[in-house]
């Protein structure tokens, strides 16, 4: 986790180019998911199933793993703050705006109207919770809405899941450098996906879960190699974190970690937006002033091992939606 942490100090260090901070921030996120997935995971289900757990320090196996989720909860909100208190507002400064659906103007919501019902209503699918239909499989590293409605003809309460589609970009180009997260927009139309019914509470969540099968690194050696060995989609083993708006009720958190089997220790309440990897899509704007200088020599890679645009090399670059 040292590693990680010197990535997030690099972001917060206000003398590195400001479209660097916004990726070191995307890359963080990215390697904090990759921590879950795979460390936190295997030291959890080793604590749980019995073969010690081997700490630098002599701690016992449950204490090791309480400090380490502890640790990386405090990491994960340094991120937020500063996303939110530092880069943000310098991204404002520069004419990059990553706004809510509530400061928008008329025109621009106008637009993202027409975007919703042309590209992303088409690829939702609403899920509600009753007797008949039972909580839904919430799939690793997805960003989800979890919603309250109410049946106005029926005194009752339900519970709903909207799953972000992972396929649309993070984030929604509103206008040039202008942008809103895809479910501040899906949020804002969840009257037409549930009908008929009274939005009372909608907050962002988001799990993130081990590989399908148990990956040991005494067995396999290498941890990250053993994941690509993994299909695709197998992100199916029990959740080991769940990340939730700040905002949320205790009603409805409560409601998610009983559904989804998963104790206090491994929630994280944080400001949202949710799931900073996407902040990949800002950081590949065409803006070399915000950027540290090409190399020169290596006509593909930089000092610091990235391309010439900043992008690096290890993750993959993001798109976003236009109007």
């Amino acid at each position: 986790m040292r590693s990680d942490q010197r990535v997030l100090e690099l972001a917060e260090d206000a003398t590195v180019p400001l479209l660097e901070r916004v990726r070191f921030l995307a890359i963080f996120a990215n390697d904090l998911d990759e921590f879950f997935s795979l460390r936190a995971a295997e030291l959890t289900r080793r604590w749980a199933t019995g073969p010690p757990v081997q700490t630098a320090i002599r701690w016992p196996p449950g204490q090791s793993v309480e400090h380490i989720l502890e640790v990386a909860g405090e990491l994960m909100l340094r991120h937020a703050a500063c996303f939110r208190e530092a880069v943000l507002p310098a991204l404002t400064k520069e004419g990059i705006e990553i706004r809510r659906w509530g400061e928008l103007s008329s025109a621009e919501r106008q637009g993202l109207h027409r975007l919703f019902r042309d590209r992303v209503y088409p690829v939702i699918t609403p899920l509600l919770v009753d007797p008949a239909h039972p909580f839904p499989y919430i799939s690793g590293l997805s960003l989800n809405l979890a919603v309250v409605v109410a049946d106005p003809q029926a005194p009752r309460k339900m519970f709903a899941r909207v799953k972000v589609p992972p396929l649309l970009p993070r984030l929604c180009e509103v206008s040039p450098r202008r942008f809103i997260p895809l479910e501040d927009m899906i949020a804002a139309h969840l009257v037409q996906l549930f009908e008929g019914t009274e939005i009372l509470e909608h907050y962002a969540f988001r799990v993130t879960r081990p590989p399908g099968l148990p990956i040991d690194k005494h067995v396999t050696g290498d941890l990250a190699w053993a994941l690509k060995r993994e299909p695709p989609g197998r992100w199916k083993g029990p959740a080991v974190r769940l990340e939730a708006e700040d905002s949320i009720s205790k009603r409805v958190l409560d409601r998610l970690t009983t559904e989804l089997g998963i104790g206090e220790h491994a929630v994280y309440r944080l400001p949202g937006p949710l799931d900073l990897t996407g902040l990949h899509a800002i950081a590949d704007l065409s803006l070399p002033e915000l950027k540290y200088p090409a190399a020169r020599g290596d006509p593909l890679c930089s000092p610091r091992g990235r391309h010439r645009d900043g992008a690096s090399e290890r993750y993959p670059r993001s798109r976003t939606v236009r109007k």
